[in-house]
Order: structure tokens, then sequence, then C-alpha cells
């Protein structure tokens, strides 16, 4: 899907609004509206290239939020923004596995856990044991986190899944 239409698809229909709104109201700023007017005429690929080059004109970075940004949206839309972002944060699919810490009678039990889950050898699954609090693995499914959370827990380590 375009950068536009997953960044600033809910600004449509305001821009849409607003468009119709200067159209009808007396007062309306022909620039604005003639601006506005072009903008919902553009293709969805024109429309990402436009909202890339807005982003590099306003020198923000290409994955900045549009709450964030200068949204013309108002406050209103940059709540919601700011909603949307914290709902994307609760539905997670990817999970790190970290140790948190370990019992030192245990730590043989767990590096040979760590060389059973990663291509490390022998030395480098020591030294990472030992760097504890350290990430083990990242970007697992769900499932994975938590089946490589009960192996390192039964081997004798505190997990954390983040």
């Amino acid at each position: 899907m375009p950068l536009f239409f997953s960044k600033f698809a809910r600004l449509v229909p305001r821009l849409r609004r607003l468009s119709t709104a200067a159209a009808t109201a007396g007062g309306e700023d022909p620039k604005l509206s003639r601006i506005a007017d072009e903008l919902l005429a553009l293709s969805p690929a024109e429309l990402d290239d436009y909202a890339a080059l807005l982003r590099l004109k306003l020198r923000l970075s290409l994955t900045s939020s549009a709450a964030a940004g200068a949204s013309p949206s108002g406050a209103g839309d940059a709540a919601s923004g700011a909603a949307g972002a914290e709902e994307a944060a609760a539905v997670k699919t990817a999970f790190d596995v970290k140790i948190e810490k370990y019992e030192a009678a245990a730590k043989i039990k767990i590096i040979k856990e760590v060389r059973a889950v990663t291509d490390l050898g022998l030395k480098e699954a020591k030294e990472l044991v030992e760097k504890a609090p350290v990430v083990v693995r990242a970007g697992l499914p769900k499932e994975e986190a938590e089946a490589l959370a009960a192996k390192l827990k039964a081997a004798g380590a505190a997990v954390a899944l983040e």
C-alpha cells in the first residue's frame, strides 16, 4: 500500500470537506481551493510521491508519523493518530526474548539452551549469557518466543518477553 494511504488516508475526507466548504462559502481562498482540488485529482502513486516530497521539504524523516509532523489536521486528528499508534503497539506480532538474570548453578544449562536456539559457538554463547540482561533472539512470533522463554526458565534463567 502506498505511503500516502498508510499515513494520510484519514486526511482525505477532511480535505474533501474543506474543499467543498470553501467552494460553497463566499469568503473562499482561491489559492487553497485550487491546491485542494489538485490534490484530490492526483492518483495514489502521485499522492505517494507528493507525501515524500512534502516530508523532504519539511525536513522530516520518511518514517515519522503523520501526527508528529506538520499535520494540517488539527488537535483532534493528532490525538486520534496518537491513539492509533498506541493500538499498533498493543497488537504486537514480533517479540524479543531477553535473559534478565540467571542462577550461577544453572549457567551451563542456559548456555546449552542458547546454543540450541542460536547458531552461536560455545564461546559466543557463554559471552552472551554472561552479559545478562541481554536479548537472545529478536523478532520471534509469539508462540516461538513463549516456547523459548519456557525452555530458558526451565534451565534456570529469569526471562522477559519484549
